[in-house]
């Protein structure tokens, strides 16, 4: 479970590592090199002494042009002791692996950024020891993706434009489409993606949109009954069972969604006996405005009650 929007906003590069050369290329412009391989590092900077210090998140990219660390912090305010520590991250991972660090600072506030992105310049005025030049996302470069083809094209990409765009009400106009996009992918990742996504968003309205978006994802793989009624299918025989509880969810779903359930329509599903028949009202259940539209164009047996 994702706890809070300074967690999702750099763990969203752990679950699929090339986006970090994708907003590079893309929103930042920078030539980085294709890297062969990803490979997520102990994020653990803590000395022999006890003094810890740990970074968001640490990644190795190899490419044909050498390996690279990638220091992704995710950053909620200004904050100036984090510029000393930025300059020690990057100086003690280049004396432990000998690799050539990069720092990326992703942030969901335009002051922060700001602020972020001026250079690090330790030493002399006009002769410096040490420049650090950190690279940062925020939602003044992150695009805002509206377009349901666009988000498809890339998810990790459209996933990281609502979390960054998560504080303002812009976030509500990419739900939608991200949400749609999500059905491309495996159901495990949706799930991350969609936990990543809901600690990010502040705008109530935002939150409210998402969570009715996301109601089949949360029901269908984070629900008990649901879960249950997954691993049943897994085992052969008892038939009667699975019959029980796939009915118990189509009116689980409805009532969760707040939609009256008379006991005509309660009969009718606890009295079915077809499998196939209840996954079909389960689905429905999930888009439904009424309970009697479980039963609509099911033919006969289905067919709207009256």
């Amino acid at each position: 479970m994702v706890g809070s929007s300074h967690e999702g906003m750099h763990r969203v590069f752990q679950k699929d590592p090339g986006l970090v050369t994708r907003t590079c290329q893309q929103i930042l412009h920078i030539p980085f090199p294709e890297p062969r391989e990803f490979a997520v590092l102990n994020a653990d900077l803590t000395e022999i002494e006890p003094v810890e210090r740990r970074v968001d998140t640490l990644l190795r990219a190899d490419t044909d042009e050498g390996t690279y660390l990638l220091v992704i912090e995710a950053q909620g305010k200004r904050d100036e002791s984090k510029r000393g520590s930025w300059a020690y991250y990057l100086s003690y991972l280049y004396a432990k692996y000998g690799w050539e660090p990069v720092l990326i600072v992703v942030t969901q506030s335009s002051a922060t950024a700001r602020w972020a992105a001026r250079p690090i310049r330790l030493g002399l005025p006009g002769w410096h020891s040490l420049t650090l030049r950190p690279l940062v996302l925020s939602p003044d470069n992150v695009p805002v993706i509206t377009d349901e083809k666009e988000a498809a094209r890339d998810v990790a990409l459209a996933v990281f434009s609502a979390m960054t765009h998560g504080r303002g009400r812009g976030a509500a106009a990419i739900l939608e489409p991200l949400a749609a996009a999500l059905e491309t992918v495996e159901p495990e990742t949706a799930v991350v993606f969609a936990e990543l996504v809901e600690a990010c968003l502040v705008d109530a309205q935002a939150q409210e949109i998402w969570r009715n978006l996301m109601a089949p994802v949360n029901y269908f793989f984070k629900n008990p009954v649901a879960e249950k009624v997954r691993d049943e299918g897994r085992e052969e025989g008892r038939e009667e069972g699975r019959e029980e509880e796939r009915a118990a969810m189509v009116l689980r779903i409805l009532e969760w969604r707040g939609i009256a359930v008379s006991e005509a329509v309660r009969e009718r599903v606890t009295g079915c006996a077809d499998l196939e028949l209840l996954e079909t009202w389960a689905q429905r259940a999930v888009h439904a405005s009424t309970a009697e539209e479980l039963f609509v164009g099911s033919g006969p047996v289905g067919e709207a009650l009256t």
